[in-house]
């Protein structure tokens, strides 16, 4: 009996020990919305922290404010501007990644009536290890104030 205890305790612990990080060491901070008028997308800021010990990425996100969120990347080039899709930003352990114009950001398309200049709108990101952090974007005019 005391053997299978020690094998069921030395499995939780192993189980502790190789759990992903926790969406807790993810935070987000200055998340806004830059609206346009009518069905235009709506372009998504915010700078997230990884405090954690391990490497992640964010894999997408989700919105109620959105029928659909895509993270982009803008770049200028010889002069032309020209915006791409991005799959995963990795964020590093301990590091910093900020989504501002003219850079990464998030993209969202077909703007719900939440929406609203003044408003707020939920958002989620999804993370490598299988964790979600929440956030609450203010929503912001064209000129981002």
């Amino acid at each position: 009996m005391k053997q299978r205890l020690s094998l069921v305790i030395l499995l939780a612990l192993t189980q502790i020990w190789a759990a992903p990080a926790s969406a807790a060491s993810v935070t987000v901070t200055d998340a806004w919305f830059r609206a346009l008028p009518g069905t235009l997308p709506a372009g998504g800021y915010f700078n997230v922290h990884n405090t954690g010990n391990s490497d992640l990425a964010i894999l997408g996100a989700q919105s109620d404010g959105c029928s659909t969120v895509m993270m982009h990347k803008s770049s200028n080039a010889g002069g032309m501007s020209r915006m791409e899709m991005v799959d995963k930003v990795d964020v590093p352990a301990g590091g910093k990644i900020s989504f501002a114009p003219g850079g990464l950001h998030l993209m969202c398309m077909r703007p719900t009536a939440l929406m609203k200049i003044g408003g707020k709108v939920p958002v989620v990101l999804h993370l490598s290890d299988g964790t979600r952090v929440a956030a609450t974007f203010a929503v912001r005019g064209a000129s981002g104030k």
